[in-house]
């Protein structure tokens, strides 16, 4: 523990420096004290995940991650002998966020989360891992803030908590046609004591570090790409650039301004986490929250009724219920323009009246949301369980010959990005299964042979190819073998 103490501090005390004269946050003026340079700080967080190679000396770091996996945050007591004695052997609180990196996406930090809350009902932006941790106590995730989660730990305890991230950077960005470049994002950690009142508001501490999220295994790659890129550079043009190091030291920075961010539209219907991996907590969900509503409930009519308007424009919506549709559709830079805009309103204008308005990009994806088109996906393919089959051929006439009214039910699957992962994790969702348990997808081939499942294969598929699944039990573990036949 001294050796990695010793070598996280020389890491920190190279990097602080540079990053704290940025400018960062909403904030334009930093609080942080004049001699913040020299001073030692009493905590120290590291995300235990490799900064990229690819980032100049005076940059800030920069940090891929997949999305959805856990990833190990070490909690460091920095203090000197002596200091801060009022926290000896009592609990402080840290709460954890992912929030944007760029200034202007910070602005408009509220309809961002409510747009994707309406792209991803019940799901989370940032999860704890609590089977992994160490060391937290009393663990909180607010249903109202989807980007926060919260905890108490002691100092001088050994403590690490494993955060899940579940958006990606791209999420963020405006859709062209592939390959866009995602938005960075910032982990910011701020830590507090108690005051008189037993509550945990009196600030000790904040840092934060720069990364970006990618679909699973794509940090791995990005990472792998950015080394090959540094190793084709001159030598002289290597040394502009820095390291990369096996762990993530996140920098001092002033406390994240607390504004009680509590949706106007929440998701109907959606009150829990299917990520979340541990209970929600009821109460405050920071030091000075006021308390949140309660769980909210609607009516099955009602459900349906709301998940009819997040598709579908309604010529019956108000001004009020189209500015939230808007919001949802990821069309909040033209809120203003529609300000006073109904339904119907909407509904009445032309393709040429909404580009002329929008422009080209913005204005027939506007005028396609608004008539409800549906995009048709790039492969669908039946699929039917083979013991299902074999059951439905089993009754039998006496003269020998199948039952007139047999006939077999398969299922439907939707694929876009035609890959394996994706057609893996389709068929666990049919099987109501883990995508872990899915070993390997096999196609039967000529002479009954098993052929591996590749994308490659996958986008050779004929469209609305049906096939009959076979399952086979791995010997080895607890996982399965599919086979298409």
């Amino acid at each position: 523990d001294t050796l990695l103490t010793n070598t996280l501090t020389r890491h920190s005390a190279s990097s602080v420096v540079d990053v704290l004269a940025l400018p960062i946050f909403k904030q334009e003026e930093s609080n942080l004290p004049a001699d913040s340079d020299n001073k030692i700080l009493p905590f120290q967080y590291v995300l235990c995940a490799a900064t990229s190679p690819a980032v100049k000396l005076h940059d800030e770091t920069l940090t891929y991650l997949n999305q959805g996996q856990s990833y190990e945050i070490r909690m460091l007591d920095n203090r000197k002998i002596g200091e801060l004695p009022e926290i000896t052997d009592k609990m402080v609180k840290s709460i954890i966020r992912v929030v944007f990196h760029d200034r202007r996406l910070q602005y408009t930090e509220h309809q961002q989360l409510e747009g994707w809350r309406w792209n991803r009902p019940g799901d989370r932006i940032l999860d704890l891992d609590i089977p992994m941790s160490v060391g937290i106590i009393d663990p909180r995730a607010n249903p109202t803030q989807l980007n926060t989660v919260e905890f108490l730990w002691d100092p001088s305890k050994r403590t690490s908590v494993f955060i899940q991230v579940h958006c990606i950077s791209t999420e963020f960005t405006m859709r062209k046609h592939g390959g866009e470049k995602g938005v960075p994002f910032r982990i910011q950690i701020d830590t507090f004591k108690e005051n008189e009142s037993e509550e945990y508001t009196e600030h000790l501490h904040s840092a934060s570090c720069q990364v970006k999220v990618f679909k699973p295994k794509g940090a791995d790659r990005k990472q792998k790409t950015d080394r090959e890129k540094m190793e084709k550079k001159a030598p002289q043009e290597k040394e502009k650039y820095q390291p990369s190091y096996k762990t993530t030291i996140l920098t001092e920075c002033c406390p994240w301004p607390e504004v009680t961010y509590v949706s106007n539209s929440p998701s109907p219907g959606f009150s829990t986490s299917t990520h979340n991996s541990f209970p929600v907590a009821e109460g405050n969900g920071s030091p000075t929250h006021q308390p949140e509503p309660q769980t909210l409930r609607c009516s099955y009519i009602g459900f349906c009724l709301c998940v009819s308007l997040l598709q579908n424009l309604l010529p019956t919506a108000t001004p009020q219920d189209a500015q939230q549709w808007l919001l949802r559709n990821r069309f909040s830079p033209f809120c203003r323009l529609f300000t006073n805009f109904s339904g119907a309103d909407l509904l009445k204008l032309t393709r040429e009246d909404v580009i002329q308005i929008c422009g080209p990009a913005d204005g027939i994806r506007l005028f396609n949301a608004l008539k409800g088109r549906v995009v048709r996906p790039r492969l669908t393919i039946y699929v039917c369980q083979e013991s299902q089959q074999a059951r439905e051929q089993q009754p039998k006439h006496e003269n020998g010959d199948a039952a007139a009214n047999t006939f077999f039910v398969y299922h439907a699957i939707y694929l876009e990005e035609l890959t394996a992962a994706e057609l893996t994790e389709k068929i666990a969702q049919l099987f109501n299964i883990s995508p872990r348990q899915i070993n390997q997808i096999f196609k039967q081939g000529p002479t009954g042979i098993h052929v591996l499942v590749s994308d490659e294969m996958i986008q050779n598929f004929q469209d609305e190819v049906c096939f009959v699944l076979d399952t086979m039990k791995d010997d080895s573990n607890d996982g399965y073998h599919i086979i298409l036949k």
